[in-house]
C-alpha cells in the first residue's frame, strides 16, 4: 500500500541516497518548484547523497548546468545521470551500431553537441542509418516530422529514442509532446525502436555504479508512474511519487489513493511506496 507523506524527511533515514527526477520534481523547465530547493538543502544537511536521474537526451553536463542556472546549489548532486549520457558512454565504448544519424531534437545543435567526441555525424534522413530521437520542440505539432518519419519507415531504419517520456510538464501547468510519443507511434506503425532511459534497467544500474550504493538503499522520487515508478520497481529501488508534476490535474479532486490506483492501472505500472504532493 502506498504511504502518503508530507516530506521526504519522514522516510529519508532508511536510505543512503535520494535519486531525483528533473522535470516535474525539481523544476518545470523554467523555475524550481516551490519547496524543491529547500528540500534539496535539507536532505543534504541530513547527510544523504543526492543524485539526478533524467530521461534527457542531452549529456549530464548540460543538464547539471541547467539545474544550477534554475536555482539549485552547485555541487549538491553526487551524480547526474541522463539517458543521453548513457547512450554517449555506450557509443564511446565502441558499442554503437550506427555512425550516421538523422536527429530530432528540442533545439537546433543539440544533437551535434551530444555527439561531440564520438565518431558519429548527422545526416539527412535519406542517408542516415538510424533516427536519433533525443528531444522535441515544445511548440511543434505531433506530426511536425511526419515526412522524415515516413521516409525512415519506408527505408526500414530504426529509431534510437534517448528520451522515452511521452509528455512533460512546463510552466503554467502546460504539458508538451515528448519523444516517447513519437517513438511509440513509430513502433505501432511497424518500425524498430530502441529506448534508452527510464524505465529501462541500464540507466538505473549506471546510477548504482556511480554512487556505489546497493539498490535497496536507493529511493527514487519521480512524477511518472510509467517511467520513474515502474523503473524503480524493476531495479529493486523504492519509490516516491510526486503528485504535483505530470499528473497534477488528475489530483484536483483530492482522491489521492483512488487516483494513484487508476493511474497505475492506466499506465500498467506498479504502485509507489510513498506519495507526496511536491518535493519537500
Amino acid at each position: 500500500m502506498t504511504r502518503a507523506i508530507e516530506s521526504l524527511a519522514e522516510v529519508a533515514a532508511d536510505y543512503e541516497a535520494i535519486v531525483l527526477d528533473q522535470w516535474g520534481v525539481l523544476h518545470n523547465g523554467t523555475a524550481p518548484y516551490r519547496f524543491a530547493v529547500q528540500a534539496v538543502k535539507q536532505l543534504k544537511a541530513m547527510g544523504l547523497r543526492l543524485a539526478v536521474l533524467s530521461n534527457s537526451g542531452k549529456r549530464s553536463e548540460p543538464n547539471e548546468a541547467q539545474i544550477t542556472e534554475i536555482g539549485f546549489p552547485s555541487g549538491f548532486f553526487d551524480c547526474v545521470m541522463t539517458s543521453g549520457e548513457a547512450l554517449w558512454r555506450e557509443a564511446a565504448a565502441g558499442r554503437a551500431q550506427f555512425s550516421r544519424l538523422y536527429p530530432i531534437a528540442r533545439y537546433s545543435g543539440d544533437a551535434e553537441a551530444w555527439a561531440k567526441g564520438l565518431d558519429i555525424s548527422m545526416a539527412p534522413v535519406e542517408e542516415a542509418e538510424a533516427v536519433l530521437l533525443m528531444g522535441y520542440p515544445d511548440n511543434a505539432p505531433s506530426d511536425a516530422f511526419e515526412d522524415a518519419i515516413t521516409c525512415a519507415l519506408r527505408r526500414g531504419i530504426p529509431v534510437i529514442c534517448s528520451n522515452p517520456d511521452r509528455t512533460a510538464p512546463r510552466a503554467g501547468g502546460a504539458t508538451v509532446v515528448m519523444p516517447g510519443t513519437i517513438a511509440h507511434d513509430y513502433a505501432r506503425r511497424g518500425g524498430e525502436v530502441r529506448f534508452i532511459g527510464k524505465p529501462h534497467l541500464p540507466v538505473f544500474r549506471a546510477v548504482e555504479e556511480a554512487l556505489d550504493i546497493p539498490a535497496e538503499k536507493l529511493l527514487l522520487v519521480g512524477d511518472s508512474l510509467e517511467h520513474d515508478i515502474a523503473g524503480a520497481r524493476g531495479a529493486g529501488w523504492h519509490s516516491a511519487f510526486v503528485r504535483g508534476g505530470l499528473y497534477a490535474d488528475e489530483f484536483r479532486s483530492g482522491r489521492i489513493d483512488e487516483t494513484i490506483s487508476e493511474l497505475a492501472e492506466r499506465n500498467r505500472a506498479p504502485m509507489p511506496d510513498f506519495t507526496l504532493e511536491y518535493l519537500r
